[in-house]
Formats: C-alpha cells, sequence, structure tokens
C-alpha cells in the first residue's frame, strides 16, 4: 500500500519520529519520507539519526506527499489546515494523529473532498509496542483504511473502530501509559515502604508488569481467570486484593479513563 510512495509529516515530535523508525524498519526508504518541522535542532536531528527529508515548509512537504501524515498538537489545527488548504489535493491520503479533532473537522477545514484517516496511537510507539486505533472519514477508502493500518502496524497493533469511539480510546489507551507508570511507581514506592531498595523494588514493578501483560496477551485469557490462578484462599494476593477494592480501585481507574475521555471531547469542541 506505502510502497514507492512519498510520506510527509506535518510536525516532527516524538510520535512522528515514532512512526518513521516503524516505517524504516518496514522497508520505506528514507528517501520517501518527507518531514516539515519548524525547529532547526529538530530538522537536523532527524536527518542524522534517519537521513529523511526535511523542510522548514509545510506546504512544500504537503505538495509533495502522497500520504500526509499530520502529527501537530491539537490546539494548533486549525491554523496549520487553514495554511495547507490551497497545497492540499483530493489524490493525497491525510491521516490525523491529533488527539480529539475529528475527521468532520479536518474535511471542513481543507474545504475539499479530502480522503482522512484518523489515528490514535500511543507513546509506546517510541519502541514499537504501541496500541493504535483507527477510523475514517467520509471520503475514505478500504484501501486508504488498509495503508493507514499497513502503517501503524509497524509500531505495534492496530485495531479499527467506528469515530464516535475514538475519545474513549483516547481515554484508554492514548492516556492509558501514563497510568501504568504511576501504578509501577507506586508498586515500587510500596516496596521500598517495606524494606527494598529503590532499584530492586523498582526492578521487580517493571517485570511484574510485563509479565503479567505478556501472559495475557500469549494465553487469551481474561483478566478474571488469570487473577483467580495466582489468589490462594487465605493468601497474601486475596488480603492485597481486598485492600485494593476498600481504596475503589477499579472506580479510581474508570474514573481516570472518563476524565480522560470527556477531555478529549473538550478539545474537539464537543
Amino acid at each position: 500500500m506505502t510502497t514507492g510512495k512519498t510520506i510527509g509529516f506535518i510536525g516532527g515530535g516524538n510520535m512522528a519520529e515514532a512512526i518513521i523508525k516503524g516505517l524504516l524498519a518496514g522497508a520505506v526508504k528514507p528517501d520517501n519520507i518527507m518531514v516539515a518541522e519548524p525547529m532547526a535542532t529538530r530538522r537536523d536531528f532527524l536527518v542524522s539519526e534517519y537521513s529523511v527529508k526535511v523542510s522548514d515548509d509545510n506546504l512544500e512537504v504537503a505538495r509533495k506527499a502522497n500520504i500526509l501524515v499530520l502529527a501537530i498538537k491539537p490546539q494548533m489545527a486549525s491554523s496549520v489546515l487553514s495554511d495547507l488548504e490551497q497545497a492540499i489535493s483530493t489524490d493525497v491520503l491525510i491521516i490525523s494523529i491529533m488527539a480529539g479533532i475529528s475527521t468532520a473537522f479536518i474535511e471542513e477545514a481543507l474545504m475539499k473532498s479530502v480522503r482522512v484517516v484518523r489515528a490514535m496511537p500511543n507513546t509506546p510507539a517510541l519502541i514499537q509496542t504501541a496500541a493504535t486505533a483507527i477510523c475514517s472519514g467520509r471520503k475514505a477508502t478500504s484501501s486508504d483504511l488498509n495503508a493507514a493500518r499497513e502503517i501503524f502496524s509497524r509500531c505495534g497493533t492496530v485495531v479499527v473502530v467506528p469515530e464516535k469511539q475514538m475519545d474513549a480510546v483516547t481515554g484508554l489507551s492514548g492516556s492509558g501509559p501514563a497510568y501504568v507508570f504511576t501504578f509501577i511507581e507506586a508498586l515500587s514506592d510500596a516496596g521500598v515502604k517495606n524494606g527494598l531498595p529503590r532499584d530492586v523494588a523498582t526492578e521487580l514493578a517493571i517485570q511484574t508488569v510485563m509479565g503479567s501483560a505478556r501472559m495475557l496477551a500469549e494465553t487469551g485469557e481474561h483478566p478474571a481467570v488469570m487473577k483467580e490462578k495466582v489468589t490462594s484462599p487465605g493468601g497474601t494476593t486475596i488480603a492485597g486484593l481486598h485492600a485494593l477494592e476498600t481504596g475503589c480501585f477499579r472506580g479510581v481507574v474508570m474514573n481516570a479513563v472518563d476524565a480522560a475521555t470527556n477531555r478529549s471531547k473538550e478539545l474537539a469542541g464537543k
């Protein structure tokens, strides 16, 4: 789907870099990647690290790209899209990773029958272990969706959802890494509180989360089933789980996802 095509990026930040790494690992040539980035130091880094083409001109990249990835902050959407309108061809596939910005907003801002796919990757894309959800706009074809799937599958796993679910995706997997980091930090703090050295506590906490997640992924078991397998009657684990339930652990996690989902809706003006 992407072989031989020029893939342009508006914005050369961390998420754009993560996608570029995945593309290069998937045999896309550096000459087929262009990045528009306002910071000279960042442009220099992208050239030295990945040998891609760079520019400080959004319009130059937009005119030359077959696939254009919008990798900018959602607060910049209106101004950047307004500038791009004159350079965008209807032949270009637009892929947006802007949180909270709908495909309809992009279509209206560009004032053309553009093909838009919206994506919500998360920060583990930086090590090619992202969870990404994608959805299509009104004019996007199944081939466009497959092209987006091909790009993001090189950075991790990809699911296709209706656009109405994208705010929930943002609240769950988009913001989720921060919840997991906080949980790991809390486990480490608890280890230190109970006498473990910090480095040992952190190493154990990280590996516990990684190993548990991998077990779920490889077995396909429901989390509740896996939990039961490590919970002995009258044992240590059930005592710890009781403490979590007393502290409304599940409710707090669900509230966090709700809050992030609602913020995504606010960014979209819903």
